[in-house]
């Protein structure tokens, strides 16, 4: 059994940033401190966890305007990878975003990620950046 709770405890927290570290970050040699930005205080978090209370999967919710969401910090744990988890915190955040009256949603997908935004509907408007001049990013975006 899965549950999306927005982390708000200390605990919480450190496990939520520790899945973007370890999953977004650490591959890369990047320093502790990468998989933070000025945003985090502004954003609508997203952990899902399993029923032991294990953090596998995370995403964020940041508002760019008063129509445009951007979705952002989208992990999976290795482990549980390709079991449709990462769906699940993207439709949660996609929900969060209608709530907000948000009429759409945009993000930066991995080349490794452009099936599974494709498969939800994201289109992709093309290549944007490499991050770390190695991982190509790619534009996507979803009319909600």
């Amino acid at each position: 059994m899965y549950q999306i709770i927005s982390p708000s405890t200390p605990e919480e927290f450190d496990r939520y940033f520790s899945l973007r570290y370890d999953v977004l970050r650490a591959p890369w040699q990047q320093p502790r401190g990468s998989e933070k930005d000025s945003e985090e205080d502004h954003s609508t978090h997203a952990m899902l966890t399993d029923e032991t209370g294990q953090c596998i999967a995370v995403g964020r919710l940041q508002q760019n305007s008063a129509e445009e969401g951007q979705i952002r910090f989208m992990a999976v744990h290795p482990n549980w990878q390709g079991k449709g988890l990462g769906k699940l915190v993207l439709r949660h955040l996609e929900t969060e975003a209608r709530k907000l009256g948000l009429q759409r949603i945009v993000l930066q997908a991995r080349e490794n990620a452009l099936n599974f935004y494709l498969s939800e509907g994201y289109a992709n408007t093309g290549a944007s950046f490499k991050l770390w001049d190695i991982i190509q990013h790619y534009k996507m975006e979803k009319v909600l």
